[in-house]
């Protein structure tokens, strides 16, 4: 069994702030870099990408794709990698330990068209054998005590296939495998979803076309063993990430931030729309296209912000960052409702002195301009939960302190030292540094 080192307890706590001013910048979009590595390392000689975030998640992914003989040299925030092209990969040696479920997904259609077992070991691994059911037809994947395995086979024929809703992990396995499959393979997928597969395919030269249909589905057709060529590849900051830089300028009275070098796939922008919606002032300025993705530097100022009632559809596209959302709530006027919020984040929310509750599957949060705080320590480990309260604390009358916030660090590097530094006044026990 592999044994994963967690860090320290780090207590934190953060109390009103002066205005915010500077420039910050959000790290690496972990999504976009992890795919971009993945095709690098089937492109024909050395491709640089610029701007990693070497988060352990990705970090793992390096590792895994040495063991299947990429070189990735590491240099900084820029990474080479070099390879020999589609079907180049060896039979690794010793298990792959993927950072993230999402990741192990890449992998499994990574290595479908290679004729070797792999074993995928640890933690992210043990949560992928439904996704390793959806890619069943292209590799025979059993689950294991610690993992599981994947007997790969040479496909004779190109892939044929339709996703049963948007799962992007999903996609871009399938495409990983189809760029390595001989023919046009095709792909329906019915409504969109995360599309970094198919503009990076596009820009290590891949023969790919996608076809719109008027329900808003698409078709792609890849054409495999096309020679991949190397590609300079910049990846910009995360734009859900950025949306904890920004929530915090636009709730501290006096602030005015710019976040650099923002990505703004209009797939990715949901959390940054969401404050958009609330009245947030957030200005997209230097827009600008890098690579094959949309970019631009945020300019953030302080802003009275109005309660808002989101879709089911649109809540959903933020499940992950809901907290965030709850915190721009308690700061704006007016009634927000979200679908979807737990019972659990309406307690923790209510422990802080707002008004919050759990009701018909929704989470209702009243603003009523002022921001009590003083809640006794908050336990969780969820690192966006923690930031969230961090930027709560920030205009709480009293101090808002959280038990553990090591898991920031891993999430975001560097986030409180960012936020100390435009202006933010959050603490730690002495001699304790996050």
């Amino acid at each position: 069994m592999i044994q994963t080192a967690h860090p320290s307890p780090l207590p934190l706590a953060s109390r009103g702030a002066d205005a915010l001013s500077g420039s910050l910048a959000a790290p690496g979009d972990a999504t976009l870099a992890q795919t971009a590595l993945m095709l690098a390392g089937l492109a024909v000689g050395r491709s640089t990408l610029c701007g990693l975030t070497p988060t352990s998640e990705l970090v793992a992914s390096a590792e895994a794709l040495r063991q299947l003989g990429v070189a990735v040299a590491m240099d900084g925030r820029d990474w080479h990698v070099d390879r020999l092209g589609p079907l180049g990969l060896l039979e690794p040696q010793a298990a792959l330990v993927p950072g993230s479920a999402e990741a192990a997904t890449l992998l499994l259609g990574l290595l479908a068209p290679y004729s070797f077992t792999t074993r995928l070991a640890g933690p992210a691994a043990r949560l992928a054998p439904a996704l390793g059911e959806a890619l069943a037809p292209i590799g025979q994947v059993r689950s294991e005590a610690d993992g599981l395995s994947l007997r790969g086979s040479p496909l004779p024929l190109p892939l044929q296939g339709t996703l049963e809703g948007p799962d992007a992990p999903l996609k871009t396995a399938l495409l990983l495998a189809a760029a390595q499959t001989r023919g046009i393979s095709t792909l329906v997928e019915p409504a969109p979803s995360q599309d970094h597969a198919e503009k990076l395919l596009s820009a290590f030269g891949a023969r790919l076309s996608v076809t719109e249909d008027e329900t808003g589905g698409s078709t792609l057709a890849l054409a495999g063993l096309s020679e991949l060529r190397p590609q300079h590849i910049a990846i910009p900051g995360d734009p859900a990430l950025a949306a904890y830089l920004a929530l915090a300028a636009l709730i501290v009275p006096g602030s005015d931030i710019t976040i650099e070098n923002v990505l703004i796939n209009p797939l990715r922008t949901g959390l940054i729309d969401t404050l958009l919606e609330m009245g947030g002032d957030i200005h997209f300025v230097n827009q600008r296209l890098v690579g094959s993705e949309h970019v631009a530097d945020l300019r953030v100022r302080s802003s009275r912000m109005k309660g808002v009632t989101l879709s089911d559809a649109h809540s959903a596209a933020i499940a992950g960052d809901i907290a965030l959302v709850a915190v721009a709530a308690a700061c704006a006027e007016g009634e927000t409702s979200i679908a979807g919020g737990t019972p659990a984040l309406a307690a923790v929310l209510s422990a802080q002195k707002i008004d919050a509750k759990s009701q018909d599957g929704r989470l209702i949060i009243t603003g009523t301009g002022r921001l009590e705080g003083g809640g006794k320590p908050v336990s969780s480990t969820d690192p966006r939960l923690a930031m969230s309260l961090l930027l709560l604390g920030l205009v709480s009358r009293k101090k808002v302190a959280l038990e553990d916030a090591a898991g920031i660090e891993a999430l975001f590097p560097g986030f409180v030292d960012m936020l100390r530094g435009a202006g933010a006044r959050i603490e730690s026990p002495k001699g304790r540094q996050p």
